[in-house]
């Protein structure tokens, strides 16, 4: 059990281990392993607050109920499982603006937070016009073989490469 307190695991040993909550996933729920939808349906059930029963009528809220299902509870378990995992490893720390953002582009945990932000609505924005996220199609869909999610998969490290090699221009 000593692997649990480990800061860095296996790349090899946490892709099986994601390779087998699959098969549990598809064989449990008949569902796949998918993330991005929850933070819509969550983006809902805060608008229902204030809008209520209106927000029902809306047609992407009919077709995906705004209820805490098994995959909104994966969500929760992957935040919840990452702090154990920090907490066990010794590597948590609070940090609002990492060294490396630091040094590019200065300590302001303002400018930070505004990016991340902008960055997260990118990513919602195209997780949703991609109809999946990485865990949808990078992990379950190119398990089902779909061509979709091999295309996704291929634009998802295409595009993370890019960002980093423009990101590390504008550092170094």
């Amino acid at each position: 059990m000593e692997f649990l307190t480990q800061v860095r695991w296996s790349p090899y040993a946490v892709g099986i281990g994601i390779g087998i909550l699959s098969w549990f996933s598809f064989l449990i729920s008949r569902k796949p392993i998918a993330c991005s939808t929850t933070f819509a349906k969550t983006s809902g059930m805060i608008e229902k607050l204030f809008r209520g029963k209106k927000v029902d009528l809306k047609p992407y809220y009919q077709k995906v109920k705004l209820v805490v299902d098994w995959q909104w509870m994966l969500v929760v378990g992957i935040v919840i499982g990452s702090l154990i995992s920090a907490l066990l490893s010794g590597d948590f720390h609070w940090q609002w603006v990492p060294s490396i953002w630091a040094n590019a582009f200065g300590g302001d945990p303002l400018l930070r937070v505004i990016v991340a932000l902008f960055g997260g609505i990118c990513l919602g924005f195209g997780a949703r016009w991609a109809d999946g996220c990485t865990s949808g199609h990078g992990i379950s869909g190119t398990l089902q073989l779909a061509v979709s999610s091999w295309i996704s998969a291929g634009c998802f490290f295409i595009g993370g490469i890019l960002t980093a090699h423009i990101i590390f221009k504008l550092i170094g």
